[in-house]
C-alpha cells in the first residue's frame, strides 16, 4: 500500500498541486484516502517503517493527507506530532539519505511544519544540507514567522486561537500564510 501511495503522490498527481489550494485534490485525497489517514493515526502502519520509502509514505499520509482531508479544519494539524516523530526516527536511521531529493523535502517537511522554535535550528541545518534549494527558502520562510510569533499565526482560525493584534495586522500581508 505504501507504493501505491508514492506513485499517487509523485507520479499521478502535478508536483504543482502540492502546495496550492484545491477542492478537488482534496475531494480526491478524502476520497482515496481517509481511510488510510485514520489507520495511520491509530498507528496502524507501523509495517511501512521497514524502509525509508515506507516512512516517507506514513508520514505523507500523516502530514500531507491529513491536510487535504480535513483541510481549514483542527483535524489537519493533528497528526503533525506523530509525523514529527517519524520524520526525526528517520532521520536518526539515516533513511532521508536513501531517498531523492524532491522526496526527502517531504520526509522533512514535519519539521517546518512545527510551531517550535528548537525544532526550526535542525530544520534549518536538515534543509540547508538534504534538500534543494526551494525548500530551504520555504524553510527560512516558516522559520521567520515561528521566530517572530512562536506559531503559525494562519492556524489560529482553524485551532480556535486568538490572534494578537500584530498577527491579524501579518495575516493581511500577501504570503503571510502556506
Amino acid at each position: 500500500m505504501h507504493a501505491e501511495v508514492l506513485a499517487f503522490w509523485f507520479e499521478q498527481i502535478d508536483p504543482a498541486s502540492w502546495f496550492a489550494r484545491s477542492d478537488a485534490l482534496d475531494l480526491l485525497v478524502r476520497q482515496r484516502y481517509a481511510g488510510l489517514l485514520a489507520a495511520a493515526a491509530r498507528g496502524e502502519c507501523f509495517d511501512w517503517r521497514d524502509s525509508a520509502h515506507g516512512r516517507l509514505a506514513e508520514i505523507l499520509v500523516l502530514d500531507q493527507f491529513s491536510r487535504h482531508v480535513h483541510r481549514g479544519t483542527a483535524q489537519a494539524f493533528a497528526q503533525d506530532g506523530m509525523a514529527l516523530v517519524l520524520a526525526q526516527e528517520a532521520v536518526a536511521r539515516g533513511c532521508h539519505l536513501e531517498l531523492q531529493p524532491v522526496q526527502r523535502g517531504f520526509l522533512l517537511l514535519p519539521f517546518m511544519h512545527s510551531e517550535s522554535r528548537r525544532i526550526h535550528v535542525v530544520t534549518e541545518e536538515l534543509y540547508r544540507l538534504h534538500a534543494p534549494a526551494e525548500n530551504l527558502r520555504y524553510e527560512l520562510l516558516h522559520k521567520a514567522i515561528i521566530d517572530r510569533f512562536g506559531r503559525y499565526p494562519h492556524r489560529n482560525q482553524a485551532l480556535g486561537r486568538s490572534s494578537s493584534s500584530e498577527e491579524l495586522e501579518f495575516l493581511r500581508q500577501p504570503g503571510s500564510s502556506f
